[in-house]
């Protein structure tokens, strides 16, 4: 079987990755749209395109009906479905199985497995895959918990059993915190997922997050690709991924690979997925989850594999077998993904639509840059703010680091805020360097940095506070009455604090005249 035109359910930079592999394989490409979307980058590079409805998700990218009115009315035969929004839906691949079109993913069974933890957790039991000690159903009361807590040991982490992106997520150090913890993650979970089923497992200590790429054909083989280390995150939501692991060497990925083909059989999973451990610092691995979707760091394994894995997706889906076996897979060099988002990194995180007035995308030996923005495009605020992933390949880690550092420098982006700042301040950071990671990395990072910054003020607020002094110094020079004396006076406090040398030279120069 081969596909004559698939639908990309999905837009972003996603949306554009998966129309270029189409093109590549000459099938034709269906991209969809909202309102906010008529303009973006995936509708201009597809074959056709179609409107969908208004900018809510629910109206738009997250409506089946629409969507598989739109792969009808097209004339296609698959759909492609990224990564978020319907992606790990089970509704969806059940939906395009009775309209008789192709979804390129799992099977529907596979997803409602591995998209309940809890299910999954009882799953993993029967097949004999270690994974975090704790409970295998939902909490039904809170001395249930306490319970179970008591048993396994503080600290513990609750999870919502139909969670991800850290919602639903509390971690809890003692009995007295438990109740109030529970309650706040039950809550969270109802409202992000509309299910409330929450459980616990014991915390791990300063865990790596560690995942293994699998992919499964329709004909009963399963593979490995390699690992990816995740422990750069930030509320349990990952920034920056990289292949290989720092960590792990030839023997432990072949235990973690096997694992993982185990955790896939188990489920019956077919196309490409994701097996998530733990990795304790005695480098003790846990099963964790299982997406059963494309990643948003999948390149990191494909630079490091020679593989592409949105062609393999295809040909799985179309019925072909792999086309290589487990010993064929062999890692060359080492890669690095940055997600750059539209987002202010100095001023909590909070989001930056707009108009993209000016883009200067870095390029050169190394480096892959995979973006769904260009200039005169505006940011819309109604979903995810990913712009682009930077991704960078080299023959080591070092090397990376290095090509990495030199293409955030080069790259610029004008009309709104980008969190391509943080990156360069991780890349430069001497832990970082020396791959001493785990999943309070960044948070250690971020409150090293604020050690720095004048007492109770961002870094945008000290950058706003020195234009400040500095123009009061030069008027302080310009009008000695007594007034511009005084401020002269207090910004000197400004100076004292400042915890920048060449800072502190320039404002005594500017008070100085």
């Amino acid at each position: 079987m081969t596909f004559k035109k698939i639908l990309i359910a999905n837009r972003g930079e996603i949306a554009v990755r998966i129309l270029r592999a189409c093109r590549e394989l000459g099938i034709r490409s269906v991209a969809v749209y909202s309102d906010v979307d008529r303009a973006s980058l995936h509708v201009s590079k597809a074959d056709e395109a179609y409107y969908l409805g208004a900018p809510p998700a629910t109206e738009s990218y997250l409506n089946i009906e629409k969507i598989l009115a739109v792969a009808k009315r097209a004339g296609a035969d698959a759909i492609h479905p990224g990564y978020g929004f319907l992606s790990e839906n089970p509704k969806f691949p059940r939906a395009c199985k009775e309209a008789g079109i192709k979804f390129i993913g799992p099977k529907a069974e596979a997803m409602e497995m591995m998209g309940s933890k809890t299910g999954a957790r009882r799953a993993m039991e029967k097949a004999g895959v270690p994974f975090v000690p704790g409970s295998l159903r939902g909490l039904n009361s809170v001395e249930e918990g306490e319970q179970v807590a008591e048993r396994i040991g503080y600290p513990v982490m609750l999870k919502a059993a139909s969670g991800g992106g850290g919602k639903g997520m509390r971690l809890v150090f003692k009995r007295e915190e438990l109740r109030s913890a529970l309650e706040s993650a039950k809550s969270e979970a109802a409202r992000s997922f509309g299910d409330d089923e929450v459980y616990v497992e014991k915390a791990i200590v300063n865990p790596r997050h560690i995942e293994m790429q699998v992919l499964a054909d329709e004909h009963g083989h399963t593979v490995y690709l390699g690992e990816r280390e995740c422990s750069i995150q930030r509320r349990h939501q990952k920034v920056l991924e990289e292949a290989p692991s720092a960590i792990v060497d030839p023997d432990m990925r072949r235990r973690m690979g096997e694992v993982a083909v185990r955790v896939a059989q188990a489920a019956n999973y077919t196309n490409a997925g994701t097996v998530e451990f733990l990795v304790d610092q005695e480098k003790n691995f846990y099963f964790l989850e299982m997406n059963t979707r494309l990643q948003v760091e999948h390149p990191v394994t494909e630079l490091t594999t020679g593989l592409d894995l949105v062609h393999l997706q295809i040909h799985i889906a179309a019925g072909g077998e792999l086309p290589f076996k487990q010993e064929d897979i062999a890692i060359r060099g080492h890669a690095i993904e940055c997600r750059i988002y539209a987002e202010d990194p100095d001023n909590h995180y909070f989001p930056s639509p707009g108009k993209i007035t000016m883009l200067l995308p870095p390029a050169g030996p190394g480096i892959r840059h995979d973006s769904g923005s260009y200039e005169g495009w505006t940011v819309p605020i109604d979903y995810d703010p990913l712009l682009a992933k930077l991704i960078g390949y080299g023959t080591d880690r070092e090397q990376v680091i290095l090509r990495l550092q030199r293409a955030l420098h080069e790259y610029f982006v004008g009309g709104i805020q980008t969190n391509i700042s943080l990156f360069q301040r991780i890349l430069a950071d001497g832990d970082f360097q020396a791959a001493r990671l785990d999943t309070g990395y960044l948070e250690r990072l971020l409150a090293r940095e604020h050690e720095h910054v004048l007492e109770g003020m961002s870094p945008a607020e000290e950058r706003v506070s020195e234009v400040v002094a500095i123009a009061a110094g030069l008027f302080a020079v310009l009008d000695p009455a007594p007034a511009a004396s005084n401020a002269a006076s207090s910004i000197s406090e400004i100076i004292a604090k400042s915890p920048s040398g060449w800072k502190q030279a320039a404002l005594r120069e500017a008070l100085r005249g």
